[in-house]
């Protein structure tokens, strides 16, 4: 039986240790960060992972920093056949990748050598790929920049966002990986180099990134609001500067002279705003300072019932 450290905290490496978990792979041990307080109440929550491994009575590791840790030497001292990392966000020492015995992987969320980084599907999303998908590839210590061992393709769809192709993709992944293994331990598999020239990165998601500018077309604004769905979400500053979160919106074909973030039409049931060149957008869901979400004829007929035709409603850019 194969023995397997895996290494993830998110619900993409959940699906991805379940899947390894039913096929019979033998895990040692499950790296994972600590838990975190989450939420309104701030309740000290456990990550998905660990919920899983807790649930299989998998040992459980928790280190802040795996470098340098006690629990690194934990892990090298189990000297797994494999080492499976999956959304885990650390860089993984030498010692630890040089503990597997026939390796250590990465399910990495995009079509390497495309996106390394740690928000590969949100970029994605956010810069109108029409595709995204998984590969599975050798650990170096550089960041996402080992051999590729296999790779699999995900179409983005007009109404996909972080979280659908997250969801997605964690599927894509597992059976990726699970095909790839027995090819890997059997030696058939040549690891392929990444073309240096098509590398591309995909930084963690920053505050400052969450805001949206009245520079962008309406398309632009759709692709970055599905790629900070479900969250942080992102945000113009609306009103006295308050910002205003825009959680769905549908780019329109019609054009507009006026100027960007003017109402282009407004009734009961529609808000229709200016961006960029002339585009245009409706407001589907929006979510006004200090209040919740809502459907745009709910904001219509309560925070916004005194938005007029041809206003200016967001700020311009600082």
């Amino acid at each position: 039986m194969t023995s397997v450290v895996f290494m993830g905290t998110p619900e993409f490496a959940a699906v991805i240790l379940k899947g390894l978990i039913k096929n019979n792979y033998h895990i040692k041990a499950v790296v994972t960060q600590p838990d975190r307080y989450t939420g309104r109440k701030h309740k000290l929550t456990a990550s998905p992972v660990k919920q899983v491994a807790l649930e299989n009575k998998i040992k459980v590791l928790q280190p802040e920093k795996i470098a340098g840790s006690t629990e690194l030497e934990q892990v090298v001292a189990l000297a797994p056949d494999l080492i499976v990392t999956a959304a885990f966000g650390q860089f993984l020492p030498n010692k630890l990748i040089e503990a597997a015995k026939v390796g250590a992987i990465n399910v990495h969320g995009s079509l390497l050598p495309k996106y390394r980084g740690g928000a590969p599907v949100q970029y994605a999303i956010m810069n109108g790929e029409k595709k995204t998908g998984v590969t599975i590839i050798f650990m170096i210590k550089k960041m996402d920049a080992g051999n590729m061992l296999a790779q699999a393709e995900l179409p983005i769809t007009k109404t996909d966002d972080t979280g659908t192709i997250f969801e997605k993709m964690s599927i894509l992944g597992r059976d990726l990986l699970l095909k790839t293994i027995p090819n890997l331990i059997a030696d058939k598999i040549q690891a392929k180099p990444q073309n240096d020239a098509d590398v591309t990165f995909s930084p963690i998601i920053t505050p400052e990134q969450e805001e949206l500018h009245l520079n962008q077309k309406a398309q632009e604004l759709d692709w970055k609001i599905r790629a900070l769905r479900p969250a942080p979400g992102a945000y113009f500053k609306m009103f006295n500067g308050k910002r205003t979160k825009l959680w769905q919106i549908t780019p329109l074909e019609e054009k507009t002279a006026l100027e960007a973030g003017c109402v282009v039409a407004v009734d009961k049931h529609q808000l229709k705003i200016a961006a960029a060149e002339g585009t245009v957008y409706q407001v589907d869901t929006i979510q006004p300072a200090g209040k919740p979400r809502m459907k745009v004829t709910d904001y219509l007929n309560g925070v916004g019932q005194n938005i007029q035709l041809g206003q200016k409603v967001i700020e311009n850019d600082k």
